[in-house]
């Protein structure tokens, strides 16, 4: 690990000196691409990495994407960007795209759109232009904000994990070093104010439908005052626990996944379901995660939800089915094997197809006939298998009472809110329809159109509870077993 000839007197670049040192991420004569978005965090970035940049001999550039979100303005930081480079005597590298269309288009919501494209852009270029490290400007605010936020969904150990101070970029020699990520945004302010450096100011940081701003402007500080005022300490020690203990637990399952994968390749792995199975809970979930990430190059959109749908699948009696996953992403079992591959073309979600902004606010699995209760919701869904009846009887039972062929669907379903999207074939009906317009041919309010629950089976809608079920599960005169399903309503 290198160390440092000098310290300087001021505490920003002391800080940013100790953390670089710490967590290595400066090697003599690297070349680092820093992030550069016009707000003080990147504007104090790019001075302090300026005054370090001769105890290390390396070499600097400036990239910056403008998100075309803002109109006029986000054209002005992009100006500013530029205008700064030429101050700093530093190649600077710029480019505009459409977010909002590339969120359209692909599904995402804004934050994620703008940085997957922000991350691929500043990728591109720092090969292109032999960069081999990306600086980005985030704060131990940042990590609290998203570790809450993270909270808040529900998140696991490896969300609580938080931001990565050093990050490998998948299949390439990038690294993506945060040296900012133990200093507090007051330390930045501070810094900033006492240079006389200009930045911009992005108005959208205040707006308070977002959830990380009303964390930022609302939560954060309500715990400051009232609990603890060293909040933010007390979050970013948490993370750092969670991540080398997740860094540890990751070392030890490697070779298990090892063990139990069959066939490897890059967009495909193939595992063992009865190595699988044979596994404690806790490490089937991480060796799944595990695989999937290998084939995907991250985690992210990867949810609880996913991970325990695949385990219980993998519980289930059916061994042949296939789940889809965000990004491309199939699970497919087949017989002994379960494969995790990567395909060409986008897939339908594994609970139809939706974008990030279509939120279901309620989820439940089940693994096997039973009842599953949303008390929050106010209904409860029973699932039983029944002896042959008549179908007459089956046909003229209520909307809340369902009867499915058993060899048609297999377990876990899933149950959730109808989403904008989601289509069915209703019962007696050719050809699919979309749940919305139903709905409305059925005159139901557009306040209760949202909380109507679906239940889903391998990734396919076969119940709008308490109305019809798809046409492909109905029990016919050769069917054997008869899954019933009742809908109450508190």
């Amino acid at each position: 690990m290198h160390t440092f000839e000098k310290k300087t007197s001021n505490s920003l670049i002391q800080k940013t000196e100790e953390t670089v040192t710490e967590y290595n991420m400066l090697q003599e004569r690297d070349s680092v691409l820093v992030g550069v978005s016009g707000g003080a965090d990147s504007v104090a970035l790019v001075h302090v990495m300026k005054e370090i940049a001769p105890i290390f001999s390396i070499k600097l550039g400036i990239v910056h994407l403008n998100h075309s979100l803002r109109g006029n303005e986000s054209d002005a930081d992009a100006r500013f960007v530029v205008s700064l480079s030429e101050k700093l005597n530093l190649p600077c590298y710029t480019a505009k795209e459409d977010i909002a269309a590339y969120k359209k288009k692909h599904g995402f919501s804004l934050e994620e759109a703008g940085r997957r494209v922000r991350y691929a852009f500043f990728e591109n270029i720092a090969q292109r232009e032999g960069f081999n490290k990306i600086a980005l400007g985030h704060t131990s605010d940042d990590n609290a904000e998203l570790i809450l936020m993270y909270l808040i969904r529900g998140s696991g150990p490896l969300g609580i994990s938080g931001i990565p101070p050093v990050r490998g970029v998948f299949k390439t020699n990038l690294m993506i070093i945060r040296p900012f990520i133990k200093t507090t945004r007051f330390d930045i302010i501070k810094y900033i104010s006492s240079k006389g450096l200009s930045h911009v100011v992005d108005e959208s940081n205040m707006d308070m439908k977002y959830l990380r701003n009303k964390i930022r402007h609302d939560l954060i500080p309500e715990l400051r005052q009232n609990y603890n005022p060293k909040t933010v300490e007390t979050i970013n020690r948490l993370a750092s626990i969670m991540r080398s203990e997740d860094e540890w637990m990751e070392n030890e399952l490697a070779p298990i996944l090892n063990k139990n994968t069959l066939f490897e390749e890059n967009n495909r792995i193939v595992l063992s379901v009865s190595g699988i199975n044979a596994l404690h809970p806790a490490a089937k979930r991480r060796i799944t995660r595990s695989a999937i990430k290998k084939v995907k190059g991250d985690s992210r959109r990867l949810s609880y939800s996913h991970i325990e749908l695949i385990t219980a699948q993998l519980a289930s009696d059916s061994n042949s089915w296939s789940l889809d996953l965000p990004d491309r992403i199939r699970i497919t079992r087949t017989g002994k094997e379960l494969t995790v591959s990567k395909e060409e073309k986008n897939l339908r979600n594994l609970s139809s197809k939706r974008s990030v902004n279509d939120k279901a606010f309620f989820e439940y699995v089940i693994n096997k006939p039973g009842l599953i209760v949303a008390e929050k919701e106010g209904f409860s869904i029973g699932f039983s298998e029944i002896a042959n009846m008549n179908l007459s009887d089956i046909y003229h039972a209520g909307q809340g009472v369902a009867f499915f062929d058993m060899e048609k669907i297999s377990f876990p379903v899933i149950i959730r809110n109808y989403l904008p999207g989601d289509r069915f074939t209703p019962l007696g009906m050719k050809g699919s329809q979309k749940i919305a317009k139903y709905l409305i041919n059925n005159k139901v309010p557009r306040k209760n159109r949202i909380k109507a629950p679906v239940v889903i089976s391998n990734g396919k809608i076969i119940w709008l509870a308490g109305f019809v079920i798809d046409d492909s599960v109905k029990v016919t005169s050769g069917t054997g077993k008869i899954l019933k399903a009742e809908l109450s309503l508190a």
